[in-house]
């Protein structure tokens, strides 16, 4: 069961970083092009900032996916740093899933729950051991 949640949860991650990467360069264009200012704020430097966080968001659930895709083809337990990120991750889409709720709708806040979930699945599924026959042997591959 962790195998396949992990699997799934590291390709909507993947899928995830590149669109709120996106999300934030477009952002980042429109406030650039239109040339006002919020409080003194120069505009351009909000255009860098926005493009800013859009890569380190980016980069930090690329690193989410990877841990969620090693536990995937390992299909072993994350380590302390590899958990200590996922639930960081988790608590993240938590979040944006009750902001989004409000600014979005409920198609995006479920969106973000079923994401959630497989992240805490993948965290909280724990390790079936393969049975192995008596003698130490290695099981014979299926036909």
């Amino acid at each position: 069961m962790r195998r396949t949640a992990a699997a799934v949860a590291a390709a909507a991650l993947f899928a995830d970083a590149v669109a709120l990467a996106v999300v934030h360069f477009v952002l980042g264009s429109v406030v650039d092009r239109q040339d006002m200012s919020l409080a003194g704020l120069d505009s351009g430097l909000m255009s860098a900032s926005t493009r800013a966080a859009g890569v380190a968001i980016g980069l930090y659930l690329l690193c989410c996916g990877a841990v969620a895709l090693r536990i995937a083809v390992r299909d072993r337990a994350p380590g302390r740093a590899g958990r200590t990120l996922l639930v960081s991750c988790a608590v993240l889409h938590a979040v944006l899933a009750a902001v989004a709720v409000g600014l979005v709708g409920w198609a995006a806040f479920a969106g973000l729950m079923v994401l959630f979930g497989l992240i805490v699945l993948t965290l909280t599924a724990e390790d079936v051991p393969v049975p192995r026959p008596e003698g130490g042997a290695e099981p014979a591959p299926a036909a």
